[in-house]
């Protein structure tokens, strides 16, 4: 698909007015060049890690465990400050594109369920492409999962209630753990929350030709993106189900899904198909699409209305899960 001519959504304009402050530290499209310094880059009005934690009420630990191959990568255990008891575990796979993004990246989401449902968080750390490639992030990932599940007592997860939450590049990877999880019948999970999941590596949707220049993670960024792990194999038969998990033809036996993104997003289109294909398959899926929403436009202008309302639905799913 190369048409340049055809049209897109439009941006809503309470969000639109933010795309030009954004594009000072986010340009639409990011380049493999534009890597390292896109990995040291400040996005205006995000907090520090530090900064997060003390606003939210939140205290942290960092624990060293088992990766991929078994390397040494690192887990942050997340909480309100004097928790006591047991409540859910939320495991956080942060977004970023698999190229840029840390363990604090999104986790300011969780902060609420924290202290309404007394949880806790662990976030973990995986390797970034392009100097760990497939299948270092996902397993990166499932690693962490596996460890969060065998020190459940020790976390105050109560049984039974282990869900896995991830936006973006995290969406991407939280789908292809829970796939794995299924297919390895490891850690057993009550739910996957996958706020604008990157899926799809092959680059043919509507929604990919559309956002191409503008917004937030446009379709040159998304190339730049899949081909980091990738390489060569983008886009050809040579790609797993747990890289790309649009990629998957079984989406039977699978968590609850809850899936959002905008209507003027990359991904769109894929997040659209895989609730779809978890329906085809019997399974359960909640699907939200935000009229002019670009990528990840809560994180950006979360005083928006748009905003507000997206974060209003993934609460009612939580809580639907957890109560």
């Amino acid at each position: 698909m190369t048409t340049t001519d055809m049209p897109r959504p439009r941006f809503d304009p309470e969000l639109e007015a933010m795309l030009t402050v954004l594009a000072e530290a986010m340009p639409p499209t990011i380049t493999p060049e534009m890597i390292p310094a896109m990995r040291g880059a400040v996005i205006p009005g995000m907090p520090t890690p530090s900064e997060i934690l003390e606003a939210a009420g939140l205290v942290a630990r960092d624990v060293t465990i088992p990766g991929y191959e078994g390397d040494d990568i690192v887990v942050s255990v997340v909480h309100a400050a004097g928790r006591t008891g047991t409540g859910p575990g939320f495991y956080h796979t942060h977004g970023g594109g698999m190229i840029i993004g840390d363990r604090w990246t999104g986790i300011a989401a969780l902060a609420e369920w924290l202290h309404r449902y007394n949880g806790v968080a662990v976030t973990v750390e995986y390797r970034l492409a392009p100097e760990f490639p497939d299948p270092y992030p996902v397993e990166d990932c499932y690693a962490g999962l596996v460890w969060t599940a065998e020190h459940a007592d020790e976390l105050g997860i109560e049984p039974g209630r282990l869900l896995i939450v991830g936006g973006s590049a995290g969406g991407g990877l939280a789908a292809g753990t829970a796939l794995l999880a299924r297919d390895r019948r490891g850690p057993a999970l009550c739910g996957q929350l996958l706020m604008y999941p990157m899926i799809d590596d092959r680059d043919s949707t509507v929604s990919t030709v559309q956002i191409d220049g503008v917004g937030v993670w446009d379709r040159g960024s998304n190339v730049t993106g899949w081909t980091a792990p990738l390489g060569d194999r983008r886009g050809t038969d040579d790609v797993s189900i747990y890289a790309a998990p649009a990629r998957a033809t079984d989406l039977s036996g699978l968590p609850p899904a809850f899936i959002d993104c905008g209507s003027a997003e990359v991904f769109r289109d894929e997040d659209v198909a895989y609730a779809t294909a978890i329906w085809a398959d019997g399974g359960d899926a909640e699907l939200h699409v935000w009229p002019g929403g670009y990528h990840a436009f809560e994180g950006f202008a979360p005083q928006s209305r748009l905003a507000q309302e997206m974060t209003a639905a993934r609460d009612n799913w939580i809580r639907r899960i957890l109560d």
